[in-house]
Protein backbone atom coordinates (compact mmCIF):
# COMPACT_ATOMS: atom_id res chain seq x y z
CA UNK A 1 0.00 0.00 0.00
CA UNK A 2 2.87 2.39 0.74
CA UNK A 3 4.40 1.69 -2.68
CA UNK A 4 1.08 2.47 -4.36
CA UNK A 5 0.76 5.74 -2.48
CA UNK A 6 4.31 6.78 -3.30
CA UNK A 7 3.75 5.79 -6.93
CA UNK A 8 0.59 7.87 -7.16
CA UNK A 9 2.32 10.86 -5.57
CA UNK A 10 5.16 10.52 -8.08
CA UNK A 11 2.62 10.29 -10.91
CA UNK A 12 0.85 13.45 -9.76
CA UNK A 13 4.20 15.22 -9.51
CA UNK A 14 5.12 14.13 -13.05
CA UNK A 15 1.81 15.41 -14.42
CA UNK A 16 2.14 18.73 -12.57
CA UNK A 17 5.76 19.29 -13.62
CA UNK A 18 4.95 18.27 -17.19
CA UNK A 19 2.06 20.73 -17.28
CA UNK A 20 4.27 23.48 -15.87
CA UNK A 21 7.02 22.83 -18.40
CA UNK A 22 4.48 22.77 -21.22
CA UNK A 23 2.96 26.07 -20.14
CA UNK A 24 6.41 27.66 -19.88
CA UNK A 25 7.52 26.22 -23.20
CA UNK A 26 4.41 27.57 -24.92
CA UNK A 27 4.96 30.99 -23.37
CA UNK A 28 1.91 31.02 -21.08
CA UNK A 29 4.10 31.40 -17.98
CA UNK A 30 6.90 33.91 -18.11
CA UNK A 31 9.97 34.60 -16.01
CA UNK A 32 12.11 31.62 -16.89
CA UNK A 33 14.73 30.70 -19.46
CA UNK A 34 12.27 27.96 -20.43
CA UNK A 35 9.67 30.51 -21.56
CA UNK A 36 8.90 30.20 -25.24
CA UNK A 37 11.27 27.27 -25.76
CA UNK A 38 10.07 24.55 -28.13
CA UNK A 39 12.24 22.06 -26.26
CA UNK A 40 10.21 22.44 -23.06
CA UNK A 41 6.96 22.59 -25.04
CA UNK A 42 7.90 19.09 -26.24
CA UNK A 43 9.41 17.62 -23.06
CA UNK A 44 6.49 18.79 -20.87
CA UNK A 45 3.76 16.68 -22.49
CA UNK A 46 6.07 13.66 -22.56
CA UNK A 47 6.68 13.93 -18.80
CA UNK A 48 2.98 14.50 -18.12
CA UNK A 49 2.14 11.49 -20.29
CA UNK A 50 4.53 9.34 -18.30
CA UNK A 51 2.73 10.44 -15.14
CA UNK A 52 -0.63 9.47 -16.62
CA UNK A 53 0.78 6.12 -17.76
CA UNK A 54 2.09 5.50 -14.24
CA UNK A 55 -1.38 6.15 -12.80
CA UNK A 56 -2.90 3.69 -15.27
CA UNK A 57 -0.36 0.98 -14.38
CA UNK A 58 -0.88 1.47 -10.64
CA UNK A 59 -4.66 1.34 -10.97
CA UNK A 60 -4.53 -1.79 -13.15
CA UNK A 61 -2.23 -3.54 -10.69
CA UNK A 62 -4.51 -2.60 -7.81
CA UNK A 63 -7.51 -4.07 -9.64
CA UNK A 64 -5.61 -7.28 -10.36
CA UNK A 65 -4.57 -7.54 -6.73
CA UNK A 66 -0.86 -7.21 -7.51
CA UNK A 67 1.49 -4.92 -5.68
Amino acid sequence: MLARTVGLLLAVLLVAVGALWTAQGLGYLEGSSMTGSKTWATIGPIVAGLGVALVVVIIQRARDGRR
